[in-house]
């Protein structure tokens, strides 16, 4: 645990002491923004942050894998990497101390995010049970994708690389039900609840919605779902798993 909280803390130091965390930060409040203000645009629309979620969910196929691509690579690349797992510290305890600093960048995010619902609570009624079950689902969803950007870090020492397989696996679980729509029997089923987020439509600029299909549906709809719950904790586990995988190869060779 002590190794863990090292690494964490290390990480979230290299994070905020460059200029990266904040550029990523600005470009996910500036875009989410948009999404927000573009769902809320008409005169009728809902009190909800639906807009909010859709751009977040998007933009968190890029932007995970762009905070997680050096968390790993970069050690391959330095040599560290080798360093540090000689060191008397488990690949368990490096996977979950570089995701940790990963969920905490990201929840930091997401907090900041947050003044969206009280502008709902300024100027509307909104159901707090579904603005938070979005957000809860929201945190849910990020820490998915940041596993399986870490998993892409550690398949190379290259960030870039790392970054587009990162891009390529969610955008490939995220338009997954394209596919399943194609494929007939129970390969459909399987395909169809592999599907990382939902997906959305932008139609016009002041009407912005999230399609009924993906786990990520139902908290978008302010729907609680076991299913989805341990859908997304699964997908973490395993791809950190993965990772613990690759690295432990890396010690025996």
């Amino acid at each position: 645990m002590k190794n863990i909280f090292i690494i964490l803390s290390k990480e979230i130091r290299t994070y905020f002491a460059s200029p990266m965390a904040y550029i990523v930060a600005a470009a996910y409040l500036a875009i989410t923004g948009f999404f927000f203000v573009a769902s809320v645009s008409d005169a009728f629309s809902e009190a909800t942050i639906r807009g909010y979620l859709a751009g977040a969910t998007f933009f968190m196929i890029f932007m995970s894998p762009a905070i997680t691509m050096r968390l790993i690579a970069e050690e391959q690349k330095l040599g560290t990497l080798e360093l540090l797992l000689t060191s008397p510290v488990k690949e368990a305890e490096v996977v979950i101390g570089k995701f940790l600093a990963s969920l905490v960048t990201v929840s930091v995010m997401i907090f900041f995010s947050l003044y969206f619902v009280i502008l709902l609570y300024v100027f509307g009624d909104p159901d707090s049970g579904p603005l938070f079950n979005g957000i809860f689902g929201l945190v849910l969803y990020s820490s998915a994708t940041l596993a399986i950007g870490l998993f892409a870090s550690a398949l190379s020492p290259n960030q870039i690389v790392g970054l587009i397989v990162g891009s390529g696996i969610l955008t490939s679980l995220t338009i997954i039900d394209f596919i399943s729509t194609r494929v007939s029997g129970i390969g459909s089923e399987i395909l169809s609840f592999l599907q990382l987020g939902a997906s959305f439509s932008v139609f016009d600029l002041g009407s912005l919605g999230v399609s009924e299909s993906g786990h990520f549906a139902d908290f978008s709809r302010g729907i609680f779902s076991l299913i989805d719950v341990v859908f997304y904790i699964s997908v973490t586990i395993v791809f950190l798993l993965l990772t613990i995988i690759i690295l432990e190869s890396r010690r025996w060779r």
